[in-house]
């Protein structure tokens, strides 16, 4: 079968076998030969192994078109034979009925070997217009039956022509064929044509009178086709003895009946039950009692080998370092266990291309055509079974990259994280947030239980997200050195790339804050007293504390994290944790106790300091508030994704490689100067 594409291999023949008839046709009176006529359940409507395609192959037969009755019926796929006549879906089967008008010499022998007994069967061929992979464990209904994948099912397909053929993809069908209606046949007494003697002497012209009568079943259970006919002598009004007739078959039912029994005896009564109820002839008993005869080989057990995307997946995980408890709880024992048994040393990047390559339809051995390989185990490849693709190696590496690209994004400094709001947004407009802190205080309620209207304020702060990403490729050096590395060290830079861009951002839009942190707004302080120490600490927690709102009333907000730079991180250590702190610029004898033991987190970054960025110091401090109270700063993500996200794809045509790409949605922006205080540490 195949799809409309030019690109794709050539069709595929669908073998559909079944149960089919031949019989003698009667003389139509105007001097013409009787064409034997074939009767045939062409398809039952199960699934079917077919060449080429790695799981079973079932037709939907309401899907099927039929452009013609007349099909022309062939042998093997070649020669012609003969034509059909009616072809229809019965009972979710596939149903034909015809004529053997060919005279060559393919065609006489086909009806000769069928009078001697050869089986024969019946394939179609069709061609695909739309088709469907099922999954593992999924069920599909189809013909009228429920089917478990994984299993294709042809959607729409075309028929072309139905061909005999000696072996198809059940060899249990046979077929019983008569020759013609001027000759006696008796075929172990199942089928029986019988040749009236001729009338003579009626307007000189011979009359024949064929009555023909066979029975045929399907492997799947059909009803058995009977087909009889009676004549008459042309033009005379004689007709045949039905009594005799009935007789007559009667009379070979029970000659079958008890052949099979013969063959059958005591030890096959199972098959004589089956052949006498399914109308089998004494030479199919005799072939299915040959068949039972054989010795059995022993039971084999073979696991199942069938490739996964999580086996795949999990190799990669084990490959790159990952515990192994880390893995099963991820991928489930099971698939864990086939990865360690069918990698064993760790999987190689060609490996896994290959592997995804094999389960979408490639049909090389070996990695030498490295280009089609990517295009079938990325699913470009222009055929059926790239349509069909069961193992997604985008999603995989894209899987994997991203357990190690967020090793590469933690990697980096986070303390951006420890200070600021985070705000999910679902798009990248513009969103505004009003100061939490104002006139609005709650009012008595009149004894007539009406509440006054409070406003959100004038007071309001804005934040968009926008996408910042980077694109990395494994190139065709690294899939030749199958090195599978590759696949942990390009999304651990992603991964970095990221962190370090999050921190670019957030710190250089922080420590711009010459018109956010100022004396007009009560939250800045400069001079020698401000340098962090038990007494600098004072004066701008005083600073924090004596900020009042729009009403000249306390905002309410306790300070909770001190922010220093790395010049101050020991400091700031130690006012946090130590219960006293020596003075050492008066005496090193005594200590002095320390009042802001456990009040403010110490929070370090080495972004304050740096040069790159405006507004840096190595000597300022900030106390800020807690950030779920009121935040100096706000962080926005699309979607609240907090983490990067990264993507596999086959490179263009003009690359040789794998590209991986990492991008991030995110925003920030500096939002209530109520929350937070500023000391210059120095005059």
């Amino acid at each position: 079968m195949k799809p409309n594409n030019a690109n794709q291999k050539p069709p595929e023949r669908l073998e559909l076998t079944a149960q089919m008839d031949i019989t003698a046709g009667a003389d139509a009176g105007d001097g013409k030969p009787a064409l034997p006529r074939f009767s045939m359940v062409a398809y039952t409507g199960g699934p079917m192994r077919v060449a080429g395609w790695r799981y079973p192959v079932v037709v939907d037969l309401a899907g099927l078109a039929v452009p013609r009755q007349n099909a022309p019926i062939r042998e093997s796929h070649g020669a012609r034979v003969g034509h059909a006549e009616s072809i229809r879906v019965e009972g979710g089967q596939l149903v034909a009925a015809g004529v053997i008008s060919c005279t060559g010499q393919v065609a006489r022998e086909v009806v000769a070997d069928a009078k001697n007994g050869f089986p024969w069967q019946a394939s179609i061929g069709a061609s695909v217009e739309q088709f469907e992979f099922i999954k593992e464990n999924q069920s599909v209904l189809v013909n009228g039956r429920d089917f478990i994948g994984p299993v294709n099912v042809v959607r729409k397909a075309t028929l072309g022509e139905i061909s005999f053929v000696d072996l198809g993809a059940d060899g249990n069908t046979s077929a019983n064929v008569a020759a013609s209606a001027k000759e006696n046949i008796n075929m172990d007494g199942n089928d029986t044509i019988k040749q009236d003697k001729t009338a003579e002497g009626i307007e000189g012209k011979e009359a024949p009178a064929a009555t023909a009568q066979a029975t045929a079943g399907t492997e799947a259970g059909t009803p058995a086709i009977k087909a009889a006919a009676t004549t008459a002598t042309a033009g005379a009004g004689i007709t045949a003895d039905p009594v005799a007739d009935m007789r007559a078959s009667a009379a070979a039912e029970q000659t079958r009946i008890a052949a099979v029994r013969k063959v059958c005896g005591d030890k096959y009564a199972e098959i004589a039950a089956k052949a006498i109820g399914e109308g089998w002839d004494v030479t199919r008993t005799e072939l299915e009692v040959l068949r039972a005869d054989r010795p059995k080989a022993p039971a084999a057990h073979i696991p199942d080998n069938t490739m996964t995307g999580s086996i795949l997946e999990a190799a990669c995980m084990l490959t790159g370092g990952v515990k192994g408890d880390v893995v099963v709880a991820a991928f489930g024992e099971k698939s864990v266990e086939a990865a360690d048994k069918r990698f064993k040393g760790g999987i190689g990047l060609q490996e896994l291309l290959l592997e995804a390559a094999w389960a979408n339809g490639y049909d090389g051995r070996n990695f030498r055509d490295n280009r089609a390989v990517l295009k079938f185990a990325f699913g470009h490849a222009g055929g059926i079974q790239a349509g069909w693709s069961t193992i997604d190696v985008g999603g995989i590496m894209s899987n994997v990259a991203n357990k190690f690209l967020l090793e590469g994004f933690f990697s980096v400094e986070r303390t951006w994280r420890n200070i600021c709001a985070v705000r999910n947004v679902s798009d990248f407009k513009t969103v505004t947030s009003y100061r939490l802190i104002g006139k609005d205080q709650y009012e008595i309620v009149a004894p007539g239980g009406e509440l006054k209207h409070g406003t959100l304020g004038n007071e309001s702060y804005t934040n968009k997200a926008d996408t910042y990403g980077l694109q990395l490729a494994i190139d065709r050096r690294d899939i030749i050195n199958d090195d599978l590395g590759a696949i942990t060290t390009v999304p651990r830079k992603l991964g970095r790339g990221s962190g370090l861009k999050i921190n670019d951002v957030f710190w250089g839009i922080f420590l711009n804050n010459a018109a956010f942190f100022t004396s007009g707004n009560k939250n800045y302080s400069t001079g020698t007293d401000t340098v962090l120490s038990i007494d600098g600490l004072s004066k701008i927690e005083k600073l924090f504390a004596d900020q009042v709102d729009s009403d000249g009333k306390p905002i309410g907000i306790q300070p909770a994290v001190m922010l220093v730079p790395t010049a101050l991180s020991a400091m700031a250590t130690m006012l946090f944790k130590s219960l006293e702190i020596r003075d050492t610029t008066a005496s090193t004898k005594y200590p002095v106790a320390n009042p802001h033991q456990n009040k403010f987190r110490a929070e370090v970054s080495r972004y304050l300091s740096n040069s790159s960025y405006t507004g840096n110091s190595e000597k300022a401090w900030y106390l800020l508030s807690d950030p779920a109270d009121l935040p100096v700063i706000e962080v926005a993500f699309l979607n609240g994704q907090e983490s990067p996200t990264i993507e596999t794809a086959d490179a263009d045509f003009g690359t040789l490689g794998i590209r991986m790409r990492g991008y991030h949605d995110f925003g920030a922006s500096l939002q209530d100067p109520k929350g937070g205080a500023k000391a210059k540490g120095e005059a």
